[in-house]
């Protein structure tokens, strides 16, 4: 059965994407959506819910990511077609569960894609944040109507950069007199909770791996490029947000670091290298710009994915004749983007993301468990399952009440759509 479904998959919408992205292109699409704005504005709140429990936080948040992404990784090999668990869980579990994942993620990334433009804004020109936000979405919505292999090139740029700015906060707080090895070893002033929090918070941060997968349909030999390039992704992402925690957390200690609004810029000073604010500011506005451009990448995947079955108006479903991509798509996710980038809170809009983010890999990782019955193969999908679980509902509860009513109107929806179709 899921044999048929995946030839239908490629082939019912009778236009595809052009596969130009190998290995490489895959896993620095997937490290511009991981190392984005999150390190340099997640780490204090963090460090406020958890103390120097941050680092526990950290492990956590990297071990539920790890769980998501091999399930992810599994998934998108059988499955390669844009839309990501939106498809799994349409093939694996029914119509309904990809559905929801779909709709939670689409209006999930949606709100972060709002939150990353709003970081821009704030760092480039505080006054007048919403204004640049929205200049921001339109300028990426633009580059990525021009094609993906274009959006790669950009989005390898930004991470070169992003990763200069954060080698040199390391090597800075590390090698500065203000570093003790003591402030490490601070304490969980936050308890477990406070752990699960920080780890809720930190989980924002790894959750751009999916983006490999939502872009299933563009790479080259997806069967081995997308197992390939999720691990290796998140493994360099955990390499690097480990390492500038220790640093700043060695610095600054964990009180200080969560009291923090612009943490990474107050680990230099403090650090004893106020030269190196600015350039901190412009990576992290930078950063922000390469998590925004990979965002609106996936969103419009899985908005072109749902739209060909028809769960959002078929227009969207498009493919430009030249450029080869969802061009309706990307211009209506823009256009939304744009609308919330003028008007919302970035901080409702990165809780309201994380539960909806969280619901569609706890979707994912129901899908890989029925991949396989043997035992070792369903630890990893439990545990994610799990741990997606738990994670949403450690979130503050503004943004569950919030993000539960958002998806029980997606659910609703639904519901009156079959009631529709079946009259």
């Amino acid at each position: 059965m899921h044999g048929i479904s995946r030839v239908r998959l490629m082939t019912h919408s009778g236009a595809e994407l052009r596969r130009t992205l190998g290995v490489g292109d895959a896993v620095v699409i997937g490290l511009g959506s991981m190392i984005g704005a999150g390190i340099f504005a997640a780490l204090g709140p963090a460090a406020g819910a958890a103390g120097s429990g941050l680092l526990l936080g950290l492990g956590v948040a990297a071990v539920v990511a790890y769980c998501n992404a091999t399930s992810s990784a599994r998934l998108a090999a059988l499955y390669p077609a844009s839309g990501g668990t939106y498809v799994y869980g349409r093939e694996r579990l029914g119509p309904f569960w990809g559905y929801l994942a779909g709709w939670s993620f689409v209006v999930g990334k949606t709100a972060s894609c709002a939150a990353m433009a709003l970081t821009v804004g704030a760092y480039v020109w505080p006054g007048q944040a919403h204004a640049v936000a929205v200049a921001a979405v339109v300028a990426l919505t633009a580059v990525n109507y021009g094609g993906i292999q274009k959006s790669a090139w950009l989005t390898r740029a930004i991470v070169a950069v992003v990763l200069a700015v954060l080698a040199s906060v390391v090597v800075v707080c590390l090698g500065s007199g203000a570093s003790e090895a003591g402030r490490l070893d601070a304490g969980v002033s936050g308890g477990v909770g406070g752990v699960l929090q920080a780890a809720g918070l930190l989980f924002f941060a790894f959750a751009g791996y999916a983006r490999i997968a939502t872009l299933g349909e563009e790479v080259r030999d997806p069967a081995r490029t997308i197992p390939r390039a999720i691990p290796l992704a998140l493994g360099i992402t955990l390499v690097v947000y480990a390492g500038v925690a220790v640093a700043v957390l060695s610095v600054l200690g964990a009180a200080a670091l969560g009291r923090a609004d612009a943490p990474l810029a107050e680990a230099v000073r403090a650090a004893g290298a106020p030269g190196l604010v600015p350039v901190v500011r412009v990576g992290a506005a930078v950063a922000a710009l390469g998590s925004l451009l990979a965002l609106i990448l996936g969103v419009s995947r899985t908005t072109l994915a749902m739209a060909r079955d028809r769960h959002l108006p078929g227009a969207l479903s498009a493919v430009h004749p030249c450029f080869q991509v969802p061009h309706r798509a990307e211009l209506a996710v823009g256009a939304v983007v744009a609308v919330l980038a003028a008007t919302v809170d970035v901080r409702g809009a990165i809780g309201f993301s994380s539960f909806g983010v969280l619901v569609y890999y706890a979707v994912a990782n129901t899908s890989a468990w029925t991949l396989g019955s043997a035992p070792a193969a369903r630890v990893v999908p439990v545990v994610g399952l799990l741990g997606c679980v738990v994670l949403a509902f450690a979130l503050p509860g503004i943004s569950v009440v919030v993000g539960a009513g958002v998806l029980a109107v997606g659910v609703v929806a639904y519901g009156v759509r079959q009631w529709w179709a079946g009259r």
